[in-house]
């Protein structure tokens, strides 16, 4: 099932679900509340807009409704690198890369990472 591309907004809400689990409006609107000025009014309208989109699931069995995210984090950030790749950097994954790796501050951790994982990609393409 083809899910709508989320908006910014809902990407912060998102993202908190990923991170934390299930929780209710005021819980996310409080983690939203300590970077953003936003009203609580304006939380609850944009969730159930995002469950009346697919991208939350709702439990009504209590009082307190509780919302989970419905779509996966993986398969997300997949989909928006792909269209930033597309859009923005005409299709080529290593202009993403370069202009990542150029401009952000890798520690000596994640280049590891990096040379494994490129190490990895020659092996599959090789073998």
């Amino acid at each position: 099932m083809k899910h709508t591309r989320p908006t910014e907004s809902e990407l912060e809400i998102l993202s908190v679900l990923w991170e934390k689990g299930a929780s209710t409006v005021r819980e996310i609107h409080d983690v939203l509340s300590q970077t953003k000025d936003a009203g609580y009014t304006t939380t609850l309208k944009l969730m159930q807009i995002m469950h009346e989109k697919k991208l939350l699931h709702r439990d009504t069995s209590s009082k307190t409704h509780v919302y989970t995210a419905a779509i996966s984090q993986q398969v997300t950030q997949q989909q928006l690198l792909n269209k930033m790749i597309d859009t923005v950097f005409g299709g080529s994954a290593s202009q993403l890369v370069l202009q990542a790796l150029g401009h952000h501050h890798s520690s000596d951790e994640e280049l590891e990472k990096i040379r494994q994982y490129l190490a990895a990609i020659e092996k599959q393409q090789k073998g």
